[in-house]
């Protein structure tokens, strides 16, 4: 077991995140921005407004949980990012997905304190958008998989 001050794997995300200025502070300000953004995208913003409809406050608190989790390993996201996304597949294509990495990056450009926190950002926003793309659409080629069957 280790020492009370041996820094645990959870402390070195703390450290590291914390020296790029990435804090639930300012991962809220990156949540809200971006999906000011797609409330506001010609492609995107009927999507998300036919999933969430007009009351936004639930989703945007677990997506500020989901990327708190994300980005800083604290654990308070409990959803199922497949399923929620399955529900909408018929509005869903492979390439709404470039678009929202793109707005992704735009808004961790105006928003990030420092690029390294824009580039941890994007890192796993971009494995997120791969996981999802392959949950819904499959491997191309091989079609779909056959999901809750």
């Amino acid at each position: 077991m280790p020492s009370s001050d041996t820094p645990t794997p959870k402390d070195d995300i703390a450290a590291k995140t914390s020296a790029m200025g990435i804090t639930p502070d300012y991962i809220s300000v990156l949540v809200d921005s971006f999906y000011g953004r797609i409330q506001t995208h010609e492609v995107l913003g009927p999507i998300f407004k036919t999933a969430i409809g007009e009351d936004w406050a639930p989703h945007l608190s677990q997506m500020k949980n989901f990327w708190t989790s994300v980005a800083l390993g604290s654990g308070i996201y409990s959803g199922k990012p497949v399923p929620a996304h399955h529900k909408h597949r018929e509005s869903i294509e492979s390439q709404h997905f470039d678009i929202w990495l793109g707005l992704f990056r735009e808004t961790l450009e105006d928003t990030a304190p420092s690029a390294d926190c824009a580039e941890y950002f994007m890192v796993r926003a971009n494995r997120i958008a791969k996981s999802l793309k392959l949950a819904l659409f499959g491997v191309p080629g091989l079609g779909a998989p056959r999901f809750g069957d």
